[in-house]
């Protein structure tokens, strides 16, 4: 195949050439190109190890940047509340009317006890230290000993809000009141996921775990597809790992593009035939016995075509929704992007996977990431229930969570850079992270925005 439009330099197909030959047409936002120009200084090894540097994190991103705090699923009824917890702060993210979610500093303006320890249902918020009770509005509802609060009045005692915005049945959360529109922050992001509409899904798995790294060092191992060679070695033969697609878009969004169903550049040639990259590929589905009947009916399709029809016709089963006209990459591929500072959804179709991470408290060297999927709901059924959120023990791997299948495996191979990384960045004789110009350019992207936040006054 010749070589398409690419940004990079890697030898093999570009991602966009994967696409001219997909069996279907491909959505819009899989076409564009939005390449990557920066210079190729290194980074400091302190953004990661630093307790000042994460001070300032503390002090000038986390209060100024839109979060995700929960799905709108998680509080569906009225006096339904999540506490999202971040470096410090926790706000009551909580569904005040049908059609309303508001979110209030979770803090009693009387001695600044924390109003509620836990998500669940509140029909008010009432601190337990002296009582001071609010209704779900924000409005104070009771004040012991009124009589010996005259200098306060009801204005005066009323909860602080954060803004508070939804996009694809996600909440989001921003704590300055001065920050753009949620809309405008995410640019792109609404446009391009037009076509798989998450606010349709429903969450099907979330899991969470600690991890003894930096946020940052956690979350820009799913930034790229260049550790594939190293870290997963047994999905060269199905993955197009150094020709993947790196796109930016704007200050807060950006993606990688990676074509599964596709060997590695990095196997030279020939490459492997079609028969045994659909054989490895629906190995790792736990399904290579559908390979013999595929081919019957599709005895010229390439390996993407191939693969595509089985997810094709297995998400049709499962969840009663027509999928014929799909195109494969939607079916196959990572199509994964970041929204600044620490959200991640997959693009696509069945199961939109989503990466979620924060630091653990105060703690520079610790962090929590969380995974969910999400799928359709089923055709002319109830939503189903949203599924609750399971903590992994810090010595548990991934793979033993049953809701992540093929996914928990995976994960373990990056779980084992993780601490070493951090404690290489302590240890580093240089004090650099030195980056690739391109495959590694979302990395880059995120800490020129990041510079951005912490030099703002």
């Amino acid at each position: 195949m010749s070589a398409g439009p690419r940004h990079g330099g890697s030898p093999g197909p570009s991602y966009q050439d994967y696409l001219d030959r997909d069996s279907r047409e491909v959505p819009a936002c899989l076409r564009e190109q939005s390449p990557p120009t920066f210079d190729d200084a290194p980074l400091d090894a302190a953004r990661y190890t630093s307790q000042a540097f994460f001070d300032r994190e503390v002090a000038r991103l986390w209060p100024r940047v839109w979060q995700m705090a929960c799905r709108e699923e998680d509080i569906p009824e009225v006096g339904d509340v999540h506490v999202y917890d971040i470096v410090g702060r926790s706000l009551l993210v909580t569904r005040t009317a049908p059609e309303r979610i508001r979110a209030y500093h979770n803090v009693c303006l009387h001695r600044g006890r924390k109003l509620c320890d836990t998500s669940g249902h509140y029909r008010q918020f009432r601190c337990g230290f002296h009582g001071f009770t609010w209704d779900l509005d924000g409005r104070i509802a009771r004040l012991p000993c009124r009589w010996d609060f005259t200098h306060l009045d009801d204005d005066a005692l009323t909860l602080p809000e954060a803004q508070v915005a939804s996009w694809g049945g996600f909440v989001f959360v921003n704590m300055d009141p001065a920050a753009p529109p949620l809309d405008a922050y995410l640019g792109v992001l609404r446009a391009h996921f037009s076509v798989w509409r998450l606010e349709e899904r429903y969450k099907a798995a979330h899991v969470a775990k600690r991890i003894r790294c930096n946020w940052k060092v956690a979350q820009e191992a799913f930034m790229e597809s260049f550790h594939v060679i190293a870290t997963h070695p047994q999905i060269l033969g199905v993955i197009a790992d150094a020709n993947a697609q790196y796109d930016i878009y704007g200050e807060h969004v950006n993606r990688n593009l990676a074509a599964f169903a596709a060997p590695s550049p990095h196997l030279g040639h020939p490459p492997p035939n079609e028969g045994d990259i659909a054989r490895d590929m629906l190995a790792m589905y736990g399904h290579p016995e559908a390979l013999s009947a595929l081919r019957q009916a599709f005895p010229e399709a390439d390996a993407r075509t191939l693969v595509g029809e089985l997810n094709r016709r297995a998400l049709s089963r499962a969840d009663g929704h027509d999928y014929s006209q799909v195109s494969d990459a939607e079916l196959l591929d990572a199509l994964v992007y970041n929204v600044f500072p620490n959200f991640a959804p997959w693009g696509g179709v069945a199961p939109n996977i989503v990466y979620r991470w924060r630091p653990d408290g105060r703690d520079v060297n610790a962090c929590v990431m969380e995974v969910m999927f999400l799928r359709p709901v089923p055709a002319g059924a109830p939503r189903p229930a949203p599924a609750r959120l399971r903590w992994l023990e810090d010595d548990a791997p991934w793979a033993s969570a049953p809701e992540l299948p093929i996914l928990g495996p995976v994960i373990d191979q990056d779980m084992g850079n993780m601490a070493a990384v951090q404690e290489g960045l302590i240890a580093s004789a240089n004090g650099k992270v030195q980056l690739a110009s391109y495959q590694e350019s979302r990395i880059r992207h995120f800490h020129r925005t990041l510079d951005r936040y912490l030099a703002d006054a």
